[in-house]
């Protein structure tokens, strides 16, 4: 598959906007959203949304900071994984493989971004002393310094990653065939090892039996995953219920006692 110069022009506003858009909090340096965006350029919907949630199970455990540590960025598998897994499916790369590819690229942007902060830590500074001086005009342009630099670098990393196509079926068309199936495998297991790293966290006893119906749901039920959802959908709101009726129960019983204490 080829990708068309307008199609690269779109993929570079669209990590434009995704990039710079996580210094709003608005999560679109999310790899599902971006994913969808790539899909809707390039016309694979389905390919993109398949890869975005493997992508987003993954970084569901490791890409959340600990302590001092700093995640991969997700513009990796958001962008160049989900290009790679639309664009070289009919070489042998699937979502899976799409997604062990993609990961030392989500360093590589980590890398990057760390670089932009570092680079732009003294606009704060900056911008006050321009406060303080009455030079309001500069200082407009001072405090949102950080952001258009993502803009920009955003719009680079998205172009480049569309226009560099060739070189990455170059590169997978280098990879033997069992190499590539190995890369389905562990792209296979990284969501798994990520929902578990967050389940570690997570996880007390009283859940365990809820934990424990999901995996009856899909392993020997064969559910779909949006049936193993509303499954689990239907306990939530009984478990919503009860707290409701133990509440109101409580409230009667405080009630009651501070009547006849009276």
């Amino acid at each position: 598959m080829e990708i068309t110069l307008v199609q690269a022009l779109l993929i570079g506003l669209v990590t434009a906007f995704c990039y710079a858009g996580q210094l709003l909090g608005i999560y679109t340096n999310r790899s599902i959203v971006m994913a969808f965006f790539v899909g809707l350029i390039l016309g694979d919907i389905p390919t993109a949304l398949t890869f975005g949630a493997l992508a987003e199970l993954a970084f569901m455990g490791f890409g959340v900071g600990a302590g001092g540590t700093v995640p991969p960025n997700q513009l990796g598998p958001g962008i160049v994984g989900t290009i790679m897994a639309i664009t070289l499916k009919n070489q042998g790369v699937t979502p899976e493989s799409a997604l062990s590819l993609s990961f030392p690229f989500a360093v590589l942007f980590q890398l990057l971004t760390t670089s932009l902060y570092t680079a732009f830590s003294g606009t704060t500074s900056n911008a006050k002393n321009l406060i303080k001086e009455g030079k309001y005009s500069k200082f407009n342009v001072v405090a949102n310094l950080t952001f258009i630099g993502f803009l920009v670098v955003g719009f680079i990393v998205g172009l480049a990653s569309a226009v560099s196509l060739p070189a990455l079926q170059a590169f997978v068309d280098v990879l033997p065939q069992w190499l590539v199936k190995g890369f389905s495998v562990a792209g296979g297991l990284v969501p798994a090892i990520g929902f578990a790293m967050i389940m570690s966290v997570m996880l007390k006893k009283e859940y365990i039996p809820y934990v424990l119906l999901g995996y009856i749901c899909v392993s020997y039920l064969g559910l779909p995953t949006m049936a193993t959802a509303l499954v689990g959908a239907v306990f939530a709101i009984i478990m919503y219920n009860l707290m409701d009726l133990t509440i109101i129960h409580i409230k009667e019983q405080d009630i009651y006692l501070q009547y006849y204490q009276r």
